[in-house]
């Protein structure tokens, strides 16, 4: 009897074990398939969070970046200075859902590639005995948006006795005095621009300036003719050899360019010329004339054109 309770007892052990054996495997694969089943659910969770957050934020899919970028070709777009244009576009997808946008404005006026051609007019400032006024034309390329190469020529009509100052006529038909008198009369420079400083402004709270102001070096020709009859040397030869004479030149200053639209600006500029002029073929003298102009510019081709 105890032979046949120890055989009933180590049955009954051996058939446990085993049965938590063969348990021990389908419990693991039940525990990983719940996990697996958890993970897909949190992704699924989080993707129709995404979903929400895309609804409710407008998130950028392709149908919402072109229509932005339609808006902000065609100026639908609000334009201010330091403010984020907004614009109410329509879901597509439901009438009764609307998605407000908001985008930084892009620069609406670009220089970049295009030529810049500049008729002007201007007047000498710092002769003491004359008055010297210019007519002229520029034309410039720009190479960045910064950078840009200019070529300028100016004439500046010879009016005899009408260029006169007062004190010069004073000087020399009263006190018989012969001042150093030379007229600008031909100007042409090679100039190199650098535009630093841009930015815009609002004006009456929906019109858009965009200005910029700029530096300029270069060097030219410049034509000067003595003015004989201030000089008191009428007839004569060694004055007249150099009535007419032709100086290498330097030019230094700068402006401001205002932009109106992509196509016009009005420029105000201010160029320092230097140069050295024989007086009477015998003395030497180094003459600054800072000249100021003002005129209006024409950017061409067109933006549109650029972009194709």
């Amino acid at each position: 009897m105890r032979l046949i309770s120890r055989s009933l007892a180590l049955f009954t052990l051996s058939t446990i074990a085993g049965l938590a054996i063969a348990a021990e495997p389908t419990d693991a694969a039940s525990s990983s398939d719940e996990l697996a089943l958890d993970a897909l659910a949190q992704e699924e969770d989080t993707s129709e969070e995404d979903d929400d957050l895309d609804d409710i934020l407008g998130g950028p899919d392709e149908e919402s970046v072109s229509d932005e970028q339609k808006a902000l070709r065609e100026g639908d777009l609000d334009d201010r200075v330091g403010v984020k244009a907004e614009n109410v576009v329509e879901d597509e997808a439901t009438e009764e859902i609307k998605r407000l946008i908001k985008v930084v404005p892009p620069k609406s006026f670009l220089k970049l590639g295009r030529f810049e051609a500049v008729p002007n007019v201007g007047f000498v400032t710092n002769d003491p005995f004359l008055n010297r006024y210019m007519i002229g034309v520029g034309l410039g390329y720009h190479l960045t948006e910064i950078f840009a190469i200019e070529g300028n020529l100016a004439y500046s009509p010879d009016l005899g006795r009408g260029d006169w100052k007062p004190i010069t006529e004073q000087l020399v038909d009263k006190n018989h005095v012969s001042p150093d008198i030379s007229k600008l009369q031909l100007v042409a420079n090679g100039t190199f621009l650098f535009s630093p400083i841009y930015g815009k402004v609002a004006l009456n709270g929906n019109r858009i300036i965009n200005f910029d102001i700029y530096g300029a070096f270069g060097m030219g020709v410049t034509q000067t003719v003595d003015d004989l009859e201030a000089l008191q040397a009428e007839g004569e030869e060694i004055a007249m050899a150099t009535e007419v004479q032709f100086h290498s030149t330097t030019n230094f200053g700068g402006g401001a360019r205002v932009v109106f639209n992509e196509t016009v600006c009005v420029r105000v500029d201010g160029r320092s010329l230097i140069y050295i002029e024989t007086v009477n073929s015998t003395t030497l003298e180094m003459k600054n004339n800072f000249i100021l102009t003002g005129g209006v510019g024409f950017f061409f081709p067109s933006m549109d054109s650029l972009e194709k």
